[in-house]
């Protein structure tokens, strides 16, 4: 089989896959007495059993392989990857029906030679070796003359595939279509108005004239459905300071993370090795005479600057030539020194001082930690107590009352807000809330313990007017604006229709020679494709969320003939010239297979499903 994956193309291979969309609709779901040997009768070729089983377990292996997760048959086919294995297997089968039924087949002296160039039947010079063969064939559970059955069946589909697809082109008119569409050219000149150029006199409005506004724009401040829910939480900082936590812990604690607390003294170091002592102090003496530079000495050895950058390093890191490193000063070169790769130069290039933190500095930080880690112990030992209270008829308020829970109550559109609100935990469960259910204990991520209640579900309604002031105030300046931009456009373009230009004073761009995949900062994100359909002389006003424009086409220009051109075409070409293969070599395929008429035996699949989980 993996001999089949070598010879059969791309082409081919992805053609099948594309035909397991109609795979099975034609399919007779029928018991044609296989006596379990086989699972579909294509023609007169079999799919046996063993084959769909080896090709379900190959195709689970992928799946568990790219998920990380095991996936059982059942699973499988749950995804529809049965049928498509299924769908797969009897593409193959009616093409090898139809190739039997042409009366092509691959000699002996072909065979020998296919056998010949797979590498994995080859010994270490690169020849066929028998044992090779064997052992190889032995370890994938395959025998020799069937494995060489399928192998001439193999270059048999390829045969006919080369004899469908080889030679197809798609008409160059296509190509030249598609290339003059893609590389056509507009020159325009146009423009840009937005919100911001607008100078108004600012006008406080009275109430009425924006109740008035609010009500010819009621769907713009609709409140969307709401649940009411009331909820009771226990969070650990709740508790935090009822929380007792004993000096030796915090010591123990503070002992455990000594090098958090205790950071000693560091060098930013790098480290130039030699071979041996006395080129050591010869570099060393160049650098004394300004004869050369640190930089200079290391391209010399064929090394850059991070090969031999030492990071931060400790006195004791760098062992007998510390002492000498950290009397240095910064930016200077000191050594010959001992290295535990011999003799070396070392550059000093920063000095982190020592950060002591005493166990009275990081009490408070650790005290918190080890007292919220508590604290969230606590909490999951109350949940079950908090369970059965809820179980027992109690209600949220009485929570408060027999426990430390708090209970409030807020209306929940589905959004993520602040508060409870902002934990997933309690948005998924206030999603799925319902009227009848009861209250149960759970949790949120950061060990809070609560429970909801759905009160009421209000449907989508108008915001009540003092409620929603502000937002029809900003509503009704925006909309003042986008009047008087709209105006000013309108006046724009009736001056430039009138004289044929743009007037004078007017800020006008121009632009030479764009596509259609061309971008301009701060125009509408659909301006390229309205400019090409435009005619040479004629004016537009495109409207997008950041301004207006008003444009003017003033010369059509075809592709250019360049060489980036003729790259495209070339490729699409090619591209095309591939589809035609495809559409061809999948017709052949619908053909053989109709003519096949694939008869499925229902039996033998729900065996394999079964005894093999």
């Amino acid at each position: 089989m993996a001999t089949g994956i070598k010879k059969l193309s791309n082409t081919f291979v992805w053609i099948l896959m594309g035909l397991l969309i109609v795979g099975l609709a034609g399919f007779g779901a029928v018991n044609f007495s296989s006596s379990m040997s086989a699972i579909a009768l294509v023609g007169e070729e079999e799919v046996s059993v063993d084959e769909y089983l080896r090709e379900l377990q190959r195709e689970q292996r992928a799946m568990q392989a790219q998920s990380g997760q095991t996936l059982t048959f059942a699973q499988m086919a749950a995804f529809g990857m049965d049928q498509a294995v299924l769908g797969r297997l009897i593409s193959i089968a009616s093409i090898d029906n139809e190739v039997k039924s042409l009366g092509i087949s691959v000699g002996d002296d072909n065979l020998r030679q296919e056998l010949a160039e797979i590498p994995a039947f080859q010994d270490a010079s690169g020849k066929f070796d028998r044992q090779t063969y064997s052992f190889a064939l032995q370890n994938a559970n395959l025998n020799e003359s069937d494995f060489e059955a399928d192998l001439r069946r193999e270059s048999a589909r390829t045969l006919v595939q080369g004899a469908i697809v080889v030679g197809a082109k798609m008409p160059n008119t296509m190509t030249k279509t598609m290339t003059d569409y893609i590389g056509a050219r507009r020159s325009f000149s146009y423009v840009a108005l937005s919100p911001d150029q607008i100078a108004l006199i600012q006008v406080v409005p009275e109430d009425a004239v924006l109740k008035a506004f609010y009500e010819a724009n009621q769907d713009d401040f609709t409140l969307p459905e709401t649940k009411q829910i009331t909820y009771a939480r226990l969070s650990p900082e709740m508790i935090l300071d009822t929380v007792e936590v004993d000096e030796e812990a915090l010591r123990a604690l503070y002992a455990e993370r000594s090098e958090l607390y205790q950071v000693a003294e560091r060098r930013l170091v790098e480290r130039l090795v030699f071979a041996d002592e006395s080129s050591a102090s010869e570099a060393k003496a160049q650098l004394d005479v300004a004869g050369t530079t640190f930089e200079a000495l290391v391209d010399a050895r064929g090394l850059a600057l991070q090969d031999i950058d030492l990071g931060d390093v400790t006195q004791s890191f760098l062992g007998d030539a510390g002492e000498t490193i950290f009397a240095a000063e910064v930016g200077a070169v000191v050594g010959p020194l001992p290295s535990d790769l011999g003799p070396a130069l070392f550059r000093i290039n920063g000095r982190l001082e020592a950060r002591l933190t005493t166990f009275e500095q990081a009490m408070p930080e650790l005290r918190d930690e080890l007292a919220s880690d508590r604290a969230r112990r606590l909490i999951e030992q109350q949940a079950e107590e908090i369970n059965d209270l809820l179980a027992g008829g109690a209600t949220l308020e009485d929570l408060a009352n027999e426990s430390d829970m708090e209970v409030a109550s807020l209306g929940w559109n589905g959004e993520t807000g602040e508060g409870i609100t902002a934990y997933e935990g309690f948005r998924t469960a206030a999603s799925v809330v319902t009227l009848e259910d009861f209250p149960t204990a759970e949790f949120l991520g950061d060990g809070s313990l609560f429970a909801i209640r759905l009160d009421e579900i209000l449907p989508e309604r108008p915001e009540a007017f003092e409620d929603a002031k502000q937002k029809v105030l900003t509503a009704w300046e925006a909309d003042r604006v986008a009047t008087a931009l709209e105006a000013e456009t309108e006046t724009l373009l009736a001056a430039t229709s009138e004289t044929g230009d743009f007037p004078e004073g007017t800020q006008v761009q121009q632009e030479t020679g764009l596509t259609r995949t061309a971008y301009l900062d701060n125009t509408p994100a659909d301006m390229m494709n309205q400019i090409f359909t435009m005619e040479p002389g004629d004016l537009k006003v495109i409207k997008g969320e950041a301004g207006t424009v008003v444009v003017r086409l003033d010369e059509v220009l075809a592709a250019e003939e360049n060489e980036e051109m003729q790259l495209l075409a070339e490729a699409l070409s090619t591209q095309l010239d591939q589809a035609v293969s495809e559409a061809l070599f999948s017709a052949f395929i619908s053909d053989a297979q109709l003519r096949a008429a694939p008869r499925v035996d229902q039996q033998a699949l729900n065996a394999v499903m079964t005894n093999y989980q």
